[in-house]
């Protein structure tokens, strides 16, 4: 009996495995066109895996990972179900072969340690406009006490730009621009490494970008050879002068703050923006109208194919004889590459231009395009070549809101079109503002973890202003931006700035008021790397397939959200240069010990503490001090779940506190005995750490070098 009962329910086990077998291999049967678009996620898995290793891999790692892979996927064709997975695995090791690559291509010498000041000479290939503190980026570098073969190729200088008539500044002052060859005074040293646990990478960044050693100049640059016409350094720095000028032009005519605006959308220089409009665009949402990308892109090409059509049109014999749409498909394609090009060419508009580019050409040849197979092209070709681009958040953000839009009007693409075709004409501006609010909030929802998780804040009323902004920059401000470039060779450019800049002054105050309302901007903690990797894995999944199963990716999407919820960052953090510290109040509130050392360390540190601000350490006795925090001019100490944590400022405090703290953080070396605590923190260990160290598996303390 009891063998008859085990006999049944084999049976029965194998007969459920066969038809869940078949259940896959018929979901999986009925969207082989889909199958393409995984390509891409399994390259992103290999390029997040290989930024994500402590160590350098050996070169042939990734290439034979890829080709082994591929061989068993070629002798399991016959398989479905086994080659497809083995396939993946391939396109990971091309990922990560990718990243090796590319990173060894790049190679070049970076500082080892501060020095100056010193003098540099160089020639300027990127600098932003207008007075005050702008970014130089020099190369051809000749740093003054380094060698040849250890000068970086590249390096970028904050540099004061007097104005005109400002002491000293002279009468006939001529700001350098690209292709100009300058020497200036300055202080170095090596591209910072992250200043709190997963917060961005710029020492990676720099890398790739060829920048070597970063700093500031003492003084205003000397011109010491001006570029020309046409500065030497090729068609990239000639673009980058081209660029320059236009921006500088456009400032010129409608001044710093309505300039500034127009420079970011025409030729995507943001520097001459004031502080205050970035605060407000990014506080109510419309940052992304100051980054080129999709929309920009879509807008010149949409424009310039309308007017030219409807030039072409007017024109009997072309239009009863010629093919007047694919002229004016070519056209906007032009028009959209010379867009790519002033605009500096970054990673959304490089996406942007790829998938323009590509349904323009399907126009020209009587082709159907589709639009999630030219996502997941361009995001194959981005990653190929510049697989670092996976980590910023420029690629991330770009291409999930693409992908998020595409998905969701294919779905929708039946009840919208129905509802559009049955709509009187009065009615058309309505569905023009619901499609903006639908947009806004698939794309806001689809963006909102990687917002949160770069920048650790959100915009609450964003869909109020992208309704007010987006007709404007469309039907508007971009019209009149476009007609200004072409005039601009005639000297013409002010007929079309002066009505542009009446758009952008509507613009300007959408942002502020906005930014004003309570609560605008919610501001979040930091997130954990796995938390965004769930969450950007099931919302692929979400949005790749189109049948029920899709709805699995929900499982990945849900333990993101906790997890992102739960997260909580560390207690205590030092800055590798032992001149900041913070701790976290009873309260859960981190407070600095400095408000004015390490600022740029400080500020990140609040932000992803959820914070908008901070209070400093009382350093003095009976001062107000957070719950749990005691200080007096020797230094601070702070009780934390029964384990005494002792920050001295003064080596005066240290005998008492290294006879009955746990952990002692010093800002003064430590060079006598201190053998009560089991962890002492001094700059010396400063020096030669750069971790996270575990503090009773609860804390964790952040050094950076």
């Amino acid at each position: 009996m009891a063998n008859d009962v085990l006999h049944g329910l084999e049976t029965l086990s194998r007969a459920a495995g066969r038809t869940q077998e078949r259940f896959v291999g018929e979901m999986l049967l009925g969207e082989r066109e889909r199958w393409l678009l995984w390509a891409p996620v399994a390259l992103a898995l290999g390029v997040a895996g290989y930024f994500s290793l402590a160590v350098e891999p050996p070169i042939w790692l990734g290439p034979a990972w890829a080709g082994s892979s591929l061989g068993l996927a070629l002798l399991c064709r016959r398989r479905t179900w086994l080659a497809l997975p083995l396939l993946g695995l391939a396109l990971v090791g091309c990922g990560m072969a990718a990243g090796q690559i590319r990173t060894m291509n790049v190679a070049a010498p970076v500082l080892t340690e501060k020095i100056g000041p010193v003098e540099v000479r160089g020639r300027l290939v990127e600098s932003g406009i207008g007075a005050g503190q702008q970014r130089y980026i020099l190369d051809n570098l000749s740093i003054r006490g380094i060698a040849a073969d250890e000068t970086p190729l590249q390096a970028r200088i904050t540099v004061h730009v007097p104005r005109r008539g400002d002491k000293g500044a002279g009468a006939a002052l001529r700001i350098p621009a690209p292709g100009d060859y300058i020497r200036l005074t300055a202080s170095l040293r090596p591209p910072p490494e992250p200043v709190a646990p997963g917060a961005w990478d710029f020492g990676r960044q720099s890398w790739f970008r060829g920048i070597g050693a970063v700093g500031f100049s003492y003084g205003a640059a000397e011109l010491l050879e001006a570029g020309g016409e046409r500065p030497r350094g090729g068609l990239s720095v000639w673009l980058r002068d081209l660029r320059h000028r236009i921006s500088a032009r456009i400032t010129a005519a409608l001044g710093e703050r309505g300039g500034g605006l127009a420079t970011a959308l025409l030729t995507g220089d943001r520097s001459a923006i004031p502080d205050s409009t970035l605060d407000n665009m990014r506080a109510s949402g419309l940052a992304h109208l100051l980054a080129i990308s999709g929309l920009h892109v879509g807008l010149v090409a949409g424009i310039i194919f309308v007017v030219v059509r409807l030039l072409l049109a007017a024109i009997e014999p072309l239009a009863l004889r010629y093919p007047i749409k694919k002229w004016a498909a070519a056209t906007a394609l032009i028009g959209s590459l010379c867009y790519l090009l002033l605009s500096g060419a970054s990673i959304p508009t490089q996406r942007a231009f790829m998938m323009t580019s590509l349904v323009l050409l399907a126009v020209i040849l009587d082709r159907t395009s589709l639009s999630m197979r030219l996502i997941a092209l361009a995001a194959f070709l981005l990653l190929l070549f510049r697989p670092e681009s996976l980590m910023g958040p420029s690629f991330q953000m770009s291409f999930a809101a693409a992908v998020a839009l595409v998905a969701a009007y294919e779905y929708l693409h039946r009840p919208l079109a129905s509802l559009a075709s049955g709509a009187s004409l009065k009615f058309r501006p309505l569905l023009y503002l619901l499609g903006i609010a639908v947009t806004s909030i698939i794309a806001g929802g689809a963006t909102a973890p990687f917002a949160i998780y770069h920048f650790n804040r959100f915009a609450e009323y964003g869909l109020l202003a992208n309704l007010a902004a987006v007709p404007l920059t469309g039907l508007w401000v971009m019209p009149w931006g476009l007609l200004a470039l072409l005039l601009m060779p005639f000297g013409l450019e002010g007929l079309a700035l002066e009505p542009m800049a009446l758009g952008l002054q509507a613009m300007d105050w959408i942002s502020a008021s906005v930014a004003a309302l309570p609560g605008s901007v919610i501001h979040a903690g930091a997130m954990p790397p796995l938390a965004l990797a769930l969450i950007a894995l099931g919302g692929v999944w979400l949005c790749i397939w189109r049948r029920r199963w899709r709805l699995a990716g929900l499982a990945l999407v849900v333990p993101g959200l906790i997890l992102m919820l739960s997260h909580r960052s560390p207690d205590i953090l030092i800055d590798g240069d032992g001149r900041l510290m913070a701790t976290r109040a009873e309260s859960g509130e981190m407070w600095l010990s400095s408000l004015r050392r390490a600022r740029f360390a400080g500020d990140i540190w609040l932000r992803r503490a959820g914070q908008e601000d901070s209070a400093e350490w009382p350093w003095r006795e009976g001062a107000p001090a957070p719950a749990g925090l005691r200080c007096d001019s020797l230094g601070c100490v702070q009780d934390i779940d029964g384990q005494r944590i002792a920050f001295i400022r003064d080596a005066r405090a240290l005998p008492e506190d290294c006879a009955e703290a746990n952990l002692v953080i010093s800002l003064v070396p430590v060079t006598g005995p201190c053998e009560t605590p089991h962890t002492v923190i001094d700059r010396f260990v400063l020096l030669t750490w750069s971790r996270v160290i575990p503090f009773d598996t609860k804390h964790t303390v952040f050094l950076r070098i």
